[in-house]
């Protein structure tokens, strides 16, 4: 280790025993009655020490004022560098500053929000406009083209030219925007990987629900078939007893109100009862002369239960 190695590490004594006019530097530069104790200095080179002062602001935990102090060679005086507010080992930090686009999460958006589509998204891909590429039968199409140069023809300016090239109803064009395809972008294929990955881990055969479900999904009637090519594999739930209701499923997913769960049985019939209390027994007066109660008499004056 070098001489001037060891005298960078030892603190300069003049510029260490400059206390008073580190605290003045810090007191200036900060707020009255926030500047603490002194909790020691450090040496940053030849005759440069920085002293450190406790922090008592609200909300700077673990932070410190930091003046520096240096004096010029063989000179008696110690001027002042510069004061700050430095965070200590235990200080409150903030969190690392993470871009907007990285911080946003599904459901942050509210009404009137705008989120802006990067031109470079790897989950859209251009679609089909129908204006690089004109029409089979338009009048400037290459097989037209062909065709007018083997007729030794001329294709001007005038009409039928400035007319539309084809119906509306037969063109590509017509087509492309039946299928949804007429769009200036359209979903990628990464794209629709991180959708349907997306879709499968909230509502897909893996998740708690699905996996106590007495059948999947693909053969509820609550299911609604969507088109394209997530179709075969995902489709939208319309139970609103489910909790999946109005959310696309898996069609392995699967929850207690599947259509066919369970067949609802057929209320029981109660059992006939003991007495029957709709009705009304007639009892007569007397009794039937071959009932055998009393003897047979000829007195039909006699009183019941006498002979």
């Amino acid at each position: 280790m070098s001489a001037a190695t060891t005298r960078s590490r030892t603190p300069d004594r003049l510029c260490a025993e400059a206390v008073d006019l580190a605290r003045a530097a810090a007191e200036e530069a900060a707020a009255p009655g926030v500047v603490g104790e002194h909790t020691g200095v450090v040496s940053e080179g030849d005759r440069v020490v920085t002293h450190f002062f406790e922090c008592k602001e609200m909300g700077y935990r673990g932070w410190r004022w930091a003046v520096t102090v240096a004096r010029a060679s063989r000179a008696k005086i110690v001027t002042l560098d510069e004061a700050v507010l430095l965070p200590g080992p235990d200080a409150l930090l903030a969190p690392e500053w993470v871009p907007w686009s990285e911080r946003l999460r599904p459901g942050d958006m509210g009404p009137g929000d705008l989120l802006p589509t990067d031109a470079e998204d790897l989950r859209l891909e251009p679609g089909f406009s129908g204006e690089d590429e004109p029409a089979p039968d338009s009048a400037v199409s290459a097989d037209m083209a062909e065709l007018v140069e083997a007729e030794d023809a001329e294709v001007t300016a005038a009409p039928p030219r400035n007319l539309p090239a084809a119906p509306s109803r037969g063109s590509i064009a017509a087509l492309a925007e039946e299928l949804g395809m007429r769009r200036a972008r359209v979903l990628s294929r990464y794209g629709l990987h991180v959708a349907a990955d997306r879709w499968e881990e909230a509502f897909g055969a893996k998740t708690p629900m699905a996996q106590a479900a007495p059948a999947p999904c693909v053969s509820c009637g609550f299911l609604v078939p969507i088109g394209g090519s997530l179709g075969q594999a995902f489709g939208l739930c319309a139970n609103e007893f489910s909790p999946a209701d109005g959310h696309v499923v898996s069609l392995a997913y699967g929850c207690g109100g599947h259509s066919e769960a369970a067949v609802m049985p057929k209320p029981p019939q109660p059992a006939p009862p003991v007495v029957d209390e709709t009705r009304v027994d007639p009892f007569p007066l007397r009794p039937s002369r071959d009932s055998g109660s009393v003897p047979v008499s000829d007195d039909e004056t006699a009183e019941l239960g006498h002979s």
